[in-house]
Parts: C-alpha cells; sequence; structure tokens
C-alpha cells in the first residue's frame, strides 16, 4: 500500500488520531509505525466488516505493534 492509497484508505476519525498521536509518544514509536498501524488498524476494520477505522480497530492494532517492540528490546 502506497503512502496515498494510506492516506485514501486508512482515514482516522479525531478520537482515534488523538489516541494514536498519544501512543506514538509514550511509546516512542516512529513515523514508519505510524503507518503500519494505520495500515493493521484497516485490516482489522475490514474483518469486522465495518467501514470507518474505530478507536476499538486502532487499540487493537496497537496492542499488535507493542507484542512486536517487545521482542526486540532484549
Amino acid at each position: 500500500m502506497s503512502l496515498s492509497d494510506i492516506d485514501k484508505y486508512c482515514n482516522l476519525q479525531p478520537e482515534g488520531l488523538n489516541l494514536l498521536k498519544t501512543a506514538m509518544e509514550k511509546l516512542s514509536l516512529s513515523a514508519r509505525s505510524f503507518d503500519r498501524i494505520k495500515k493493521v488498524s484497516r485490516t482489522i476494520t475490514d474483518l469486522d466488516n465495518s467501514d470507518t477505522i474505530k478507536t476499538e480497530h486502532l487499540g487493537e492494532a496497537l496492542q499488535y505493534s507493542s507484542l512486536d517492540c517487545e521482542g526486540w528490546e532484549s
């Protein structure tokens, strides 16, 4: 998925964007992680047969991201 596709298909509602920004700061995530989390949340949204990325979809994507980061710290 290109950056223009991410912008087109992974639109976040204001509360979702605030959640993601807060997580980015607290977890010290990169800009690349920002896009990856948006793509994963889009996939979760599709699996939930929803049209809109909800905060619960974004939260689930963030949980997967934190699991991915845990293995690299040791």
